[in-house]
């Protein structure tokens, strides 16, 4: 058989595990106790009949315990799960605690109360952006510092040594006598070939860009020149029609018109000769670069 009052008398006097003693008052840590004060009616332990509001995860559960299920422990609350509703919730507690002392009712209806006000002002919080405040991890940052630095280190040398064994290598310092790892072959005949591609591009591109581009200049210039000596000759011909009357009145002007025209072709010879020796000159150069490069890109 369960004494509430002899209870009380034990905790109160003797010993709580849950009392809180503070200067302003006597407070209970007990999960269940409806307002966190240490007396008589709102301990959880001096009183068998109690009811209490609890949050499990943002849903709030009414619990209720009574003397009959005293001598069960496991069995000794009975909780009801209460509605999201501010007034159906109310209305259950009515319903459930409907001969119950009027204190215990009053007490869950305020907690009931002060619970969906902080649930309310919890989601204006979370909806609202605030700064966040975060530490610099100094240790941290200076140790990721060090282990770059030494990564960065270790990655130049590793490159260096293969280098110098690549030249060595390919210098003949080895001979036949060696063992390459299929990775580094294949590296290196990748290597191989996009340069000889590189040099073969190379080569396509310069003919076109530096040697037509003269070419078409030395035609045009060809053509200005064959154009100039035509116009040359036939001014010099409808010279020598128009001055075939006065060759016979004056023959000294006669002699002079026909050595100018002698000259004349014999200037356009010499010029056509040297343009075709330039033209020779090009080519054998032209030739040559190209064999060259071809013997380079081989190599």
């Amino acid at each position: 058989m369960q004494h509430d009052e002899v209870i009380w008398q034990v905790i109160r006097h003797n010993h709580c595990s849950f009392m809180a003693k503070i200067t302003t008052g006597n407070f209970c840590r007990n999960p269940y106790n409806i307002t966190g004060v240490c007396n008589r009616s709102s301990c959880p332990l001096a009183n068998s009949r109690y009811a209490t509001i609890r949050d499990h995860d943002g849903v709030f559960y009414l619990y209720m315990k009574t003397i009959e299920r005293a001598h069960k422990p496991n069995e000794l609350w009975e909780r009801v799960k209460l509605p999201r509703n501010y007034e159906k919730a109310l209305e259950i507690i009515d319903k459930h605690l409907m001969y119950w002392p009027k204190f215990l009712v009053h007490k869950d209806k305020t907690r009931l109360t002060k619970m969906t006000q902080m649930r309310i002002r919890m989601r204006k919080l979370a909806l609202k952006t605030r700064e966040k405040i975060m530490t610099t991890p100094r240790k941290e940052i200076k140790r990721e510092s060090r282990r770059e630095k030494k990564a960065e280190t270790a990655a130049e040398l590793d490159k260096s040594i293969e280098k110098e064994l690549l030249e060595r290598l390919n210098g003949g310092l080895y001979g036949d006598i060696h063992n390459i790892l299929p990775k580094h072959f294949n590296k290196i005949l990748d290597e191989n070939e996009l340069h000889a591609v590189s040099e073969d591009e190379e080569y396509e591109e310069e003919p076109e860009i530096e040697y037509v581009q003269g070419y078409d200049d030395l035609e045009e210039e060809d053509d200005i020149e064959d154009f100039g000596g035509f116009a040359i000759d036939e001014s010099l011909k409808n010279n020598g029609d128009a001055s075939e009357d006065e060759e016979e009145m004056d023959s000294v002007d006669g002699k002079r018109v026909k050595r100018r025209s002698e000259s004349a072709h014999q200037k356009m010879e010499e010029d056509e000769r040297r343009k075709s020796k330039k033209k020779a000159k090009v080519l054998v150069e032209v030739e040559r670069e190209d064999a060259s490069e071809r013997q380079r890109a081989t190599f």
